[in-house]
């Protein structure tokens, strides 16, 4: 579910996400279908592959994104890092977590201006602790790259 409720935008096919997800197929062919019939994912025929993608017309898609985001912790992270650093103007998730993939490793970037780096080195042991991942979070005052957007001021 992480692959494809944290950014609509993330595609998988069987094989590869057994690869991914290092599972074996046949318990990847399983979940894919039981989403499937509930309509929680879409399924696609691309060059003789099966797609596989986030049904964003679905009545509990948003619930589920919401869900998503708050096993992973994004939301806890988006409101501590907002009560003190300052002049927040978006925050993204790259990374791993931005592609689906639960690694343990939650990246995010910051971007604002005049941000407390020292109050932002304190929080980010506290976030991991609390969340049980590793948290790495990068300051910018425009950031220009690849991100799932999670917050916009």
């Amino acid at each position: 579910m992480i692959k494809f409720f944290i950014n609509v935008a993330n595609t998988g096919y069987l094989r590869g996400l057994a690869a991914e997800m290092e599972e074996n197929t046949n318990a990847i062919r399983k979940e894919l279908n039981n989403l499937s019939e509930a309509g929680f994912i879409l399924r696609e025929e691309v060059d003789s592959k099966v797609i596989y993608k986030a049904n964003v017309r679905h009545p509990m898609f948003e619930i589920l994104q919401q869900l998503v985001r708050k096993h992973i912790g994004i939301d806890r992270i988006v409101e501590q890092v907002f009560v003190r650093l300052g002049s927040v103007s978006k925050v993204y998730l790259i990374g791993d977590y931005a592609k689906g993939l639960d690694t343990g490793v939650i990246e995010v970037v910051v971007e604002g201006k005049e941000l407390d780096q020292k109050y932002l080195k304190s929080l980010i042991p506290k976030i991991s602790k609390e969340l049980n991942k590793t948290i790495v979070i990068q300051t910018t005052p425009d950031f220009k790259g690849d991100g799932l957007l999670v917050f916009e001021k």
